[in-house]
């Protein structure tokens, strides 16, 4: 239950008391009257005197110059910061927007209105008092942050305390969610420390580090804490349920955790309604407020200004400014030392593939430096996954897949977006936010050995950064969606019925449940027929599915030009197969191996995580050994039911063996998760052998466009998602750390080498999918037979 406006109405001085009282309308002036008659009823023993300041917190200089005579008058008097706080509601919407726009307190009602809604609801407006403090206390505070000496100065810093003081007052009336940074400017430019940076900056001044800290600047005003959550909801709630799906368990550990330290919320990004769902999430569950990074590409026409009252903070797209990188360092410090919390996409920008990118650690940086410096005594890094049924931007993602060019934002771009956003039903959207990650269990103390340390720290920096992603990956729950078009992509175009597709399914989920991965209520209704229906038809009309009617019963498939967006989909969820699925191929390998078989498992086991290492998250070598360990170990355990035997001894066995564990294995699902990526890695590798040693990236991307668009219509690779300027792009990297891009006496030999190692994958990948298919023949075969 929230206190009262009357639990603040008070105070206690033990002496003589400087009322700072903010008052902006005669109405105000009066509620302000009564409640000091009632204070001096209260103490008469007490002298109080009152300066009345402007409500807009920007006194003339005849109020400044009365408040320097009277601070001056007595160290021991108490100040006592004094506003009449509004109760919110009430207000006409015209008026709130315009306010809104304008950039206006708008939880301060119009003076025209402020008597007409007192006369109806006096209990509509009170006076509240901040905690108090002498004059002598806000020297002493004064001297320890600022550079500045004369006494206009002071009256100024005291003016800030008391504005802050009442904040804290009305946070506490309001909620946690009203939270949001004041003053920013003023106080960062009178801290003695911040000038002492300035110096050391060749044509640095004042005046140019104030114009960028207007550029930085932001804030939820309070009707924005209201409006803006509500216009995303808005927005997303034209094609999305309006009830976002939580963990209940997980937001009320974060609610406890951020009540102790400042956070940084990374969240994984795959469209642009990330940003609106942050606040969203943050204000229907009553927490803090997030303070967003942007790019200033997003802020055009009326946006920016909306944008930047809902907690966007705007970065221009290059920081070589070292000024600019200097007032951005500590604008960063200032809001964590102050703790407020700070949100971007750890990936930086959407993944327009479906699985998550590598972290950035470019803001990053900028927080740990501000940790290292001790303005907080731990900062968490709360990771936040966000997902989706389905979204519209597939359709995009697959455009830049085939080679096509982002278009820039703009009012006809949003329009276009908030448009298509309400065409059709995308399900739900799923916000989980697992445990955050510790910046001192990473950096150690402040001002700890990482503070000069530049390589130790980046070290631990991409550890960090690692971990948060890992959670993500670990807390997103898999839906139907993802599901159905894993499986439907793998048929190369056949349809299949209602029962195919329920009896296929079922070992996937088995596994999952068996792994205790998250998963959707819509993919738990994957048990049934009933549930499978529900998932292809909403995903039918050629999103991505196509369904097939007229027949004895339809069947679903996904066509050749919707498989890059299928392929958005089934990446979301390879993450939760990898392992499995190298387990099926490193089993392949082995069969055919020479030597120690089991060596040859883990020796591939090893290569294939290494070489999907652009491409994906993988625990640290020594869990990923135990964890394939494990998955072998279950294996052997449910082909003999006996919990003695071992994974080794059946590999020792020989090929034959080997070939009946990887039939018995269930799923088989390397070629439905990885075949892509492999044959883009083929693609691109294949490529460079007829190409210079040096060749640039877009060249290179355009000449695998074009060789994997024959080999597609030769057969030579399974599908059009393997073609893919966004696959190609990570293939260059896998090239690159292979040492195929540098020049070389053996890079020809080497090149090839390597093109024949990927065939040999694909190969053994071919022997899991045939097995696969055997699979799901006995399957149908047995479906088929009458009862006995």
């Amino acid at each position: 239950m929230k206190p009262s406006a009357d639990e603040f109405a008070t105070f206690n001085p033990t002496g003589d008391a400087l009322v700072l009282a903010s008052v902006g309308s005669a109405a105000e002036r009066e509620l302000l009257a009564d409640w000091l008659t009632d204070q001096r009823s209260r103490h008469p023993e007490a002298r109080i005197e009152v300066l009345e300041l402007p409500g807009d917190d920007d006194p003339p200089a005849a109020a400044l110059a009365s408040l320097v005579e009277l601070l001056e008058a007595d160290d021991d008097r108490s100040v006592v910061p004094v506003r009449v706080f509004w109760v919110p509601g009430g207000l006409p919407t015209r008026s709130k927007v315009v306010s809104l726009l304008s950039g206006r307190d708008t939880y301060r009602p119009p003076t025209v209105l402020q008597r007409r809604i007192l006369a109806r609801d006096a209990s509509r407006a009170r006076v509240v008092a901040g905690e108090p403090a002498t004059v002598a206390e806000l020297h002493r505070q004064w001297s320890d942050t600022t550079t500045a000496e004369n006494p206009r100065e002071f009256a100024r810093f005291v003016l800030r305390r008391a504005i802050l003081a009442i904040e804290r007052v009305e946070l506490r009336l309001l909620g946690p969610e009203y939270k949001s940074p004041r003053l920013v400017k003023p106080e960062m430019l009178a801290s003695a420390k911040f000038r002492e940076g300035l110096e050391q900056i060749p044509d640095a001044t004042v005046e140019k580090a104030g114009e960028m800290l207007d550029e930085l600047s932001t804030g939820w005003s309070r009707f924005s804490v209201d409006l803006i959550p509500s216009l995303g909801r808005a927005i997303f709630s034209r094609g999305f349920d309006p009830n976002v799906d939580y963990d209940r368990a997980q937001v009320e550990a974060m609610r406890k955790a951020l009540e102790n330290h400042p956070a940084v919320l990374l969240f994984s990004h795959r469209s642009y309604l990330d940003g609106v769902i942050v606040p969203v999430a943050m204000q229907e569950n009553r927490l803090p407020p997030v303070h967003t990074f942007a790019g200033v590409n997003l802020s055009f026409a009326f946006m920016g200004p909306l944008m930047r009252h809902s907690g966007v903070i705007f970065l221009r797209r290059k920081l070589d400014d070292p000024l600019y990188k200097y007032v951005l360092r500590q604008f960063v410090g200032y809001i964590v030392e102050k703790r407020f919390n700070l949100s971007w996409a750890i990936e930086g920008t959407r993944s327009r593939t479906g699985k998550m990118l590598p972290p950035k650690l470019g803001l990053l940086a900028y927080v740990a430096d501000a940790y290292l410096d001790g303005r907080s005594d731990d900062i968490l890094l709360q990771p936040v996954s966000i997902s989706f049924d389905q979204l519209h931007e597939t359709a995009e993602y697959a455009a830049y897949a085939r080679g096509g060019e982002k278009t820039p934002e703009g009012l006809s771009w949003m329009y276009r977006y908030i448009k298509a956003q309400g065409e059709r039903s995308y399900g739900k959207i799923y916000v989980r936010f697992p445990e955050a990650v510790s910046m001192r269990e990473y950096l150690g103390e402040p001002h700890g050995p990482m503070t000069t340390d530049a390589d130790a720290k980046r070290l631990a920096m991409q550890k960090m950064a690692f971990e948060v992603a890992w959670r993500i990956l670990r807390a997103t729950p898999i839906n139907a969606t993802a599901l159905v078009a894993a499986l439907l992509l793998t048929t190369r175009g056949v349809a299949l019925t209602l029962d195919q597709l329920h009896h296929t399914l079922q070992d996937s989920l088995d596994y999952l449940e068996r792994k205790r991965t998250p998963i959707t209520n819509s993919a738990l209704r994957l048990r049934t027929p009933e549930g499978v229906r529900s998932a292809v038809d909403a995903l039918s009309g050629g999103h991505p599915v196509t369904r097939v009617d007229g027949g004895r019963e339809p069947v679903w498939l996904i066509a050749p030009q919707d498989e890059h967006e299928a392929a958005f989909y089934r990446n979301t969820l390879v993450d939760a197969f990898l392992e499995t699925s190298i387990v099926d191929l490193a089993l392949a390998h082995a069969a055919h191996a020479e030597g120690d078989r089991v060596e040859a498992f883990w020796a591939q086991a090893l290569r294939l995580r290494d070489l999907l290492k652009f491409d994906f998250y993988f625990a640290d070598s020594a869990a990923f050994r135990e964890h394939v360990d494990e998955e072998m170990s279950w294996l052997a355990r449910s082909r003999t039911g006996d919990a003695s035997s071992t994974w080794q001894e059946d590999v020792v066995a020989g090929p034959e063996c080997i070939q009946e564990m990887l039939h018995e294995k269930r799923p088989l699902v390397a070629g439905a998760m990885l075949r892509p990526f492999f044959e883009a890695y083929e693609i691109v590798a294949d490529v460079l052998c007829d190409s210079p040693a040096e060749v640039p990236e877009k060249e290179l991307t355009q000449r695998a466009l074009g060789v994997g668009a024959q080999y597609v219509a030769q057969d030579r690779v399974r599908s059009n998602e393997s073609v893919s300027a966004l696959l190609f792009t990570t293939a260059r990297q896998v090239c690159a750390d292979q040492n195929l891009l540098t020049p070389a006496a053996d890079l020809a030999e080497r090149r090839e080498a390597f093109v024949d190692e990927l065939r040999a994958i694909l190969a053994d990948m071919d022997t899991v999918e045939k097995l696969s298919r055997r699979q799901f023949a006995e399957r149908e075969r047995q479906r088929r037979e009458p009862a006995r």
